[in-house]
């Protein structure tokens, strides 16, 4: 389970860095990233290319984030992570949303392994 803990941290720093190449050095190929909001599932990417293209695109969306991880609950392959999230707006949104305002919120993730590889993600919020 420590190593399964190492790698989603690994992502989360990522993440928080805006870095994409390190939030994905864990992931599978076949990796399918799945957003679920106000339990809708409003975005599934499947594999690599399109979980980058989605990953530079949403670097536009906040001039900062972070991610804090508050709990890990571990069952057989898949690990479930439950987050505070914090973030400045670096645009502003068709939802009347503005640049430069504060979002924070509570949210968790779940992250499914397959031979020490990330391949599949599911972030609910």
């Amino acid at each position: 389970m420590i190593d399964r803990e190492n790698l989603i941290a690994n992502y989360i720093e990522g993440y928080n860095q805006f870095d994409i190449d390190k939030m994905m050095i864990d992931f599978d190929k076949t990796i399918v990233f799945e957003n679920v909001q106000n339990n809708e599932v409003n975005m599934i990417l499947t594999g690599l290319e399109e979980f980058r293209n989605q990953a530079e695109e949403a670097k536009k969306y906040f001039s900062k984030r972070r991610q804090v991880i508050t709990t890990f609950t571990h069952s057989e392959n898949v690990t479930e992570i439950e987050i505070d999230y914090h973030a400045v707006l670096g645009m502003d949104f068709p939802n009347g949303m503005k640049t430069g305002q504060e979002l924070s919120l509570k949210g968790k993730s779940i992250f499914e392994f397959l031979d020490n590889k990330i391949v599949r993600l599911t972030d609910v919020s």
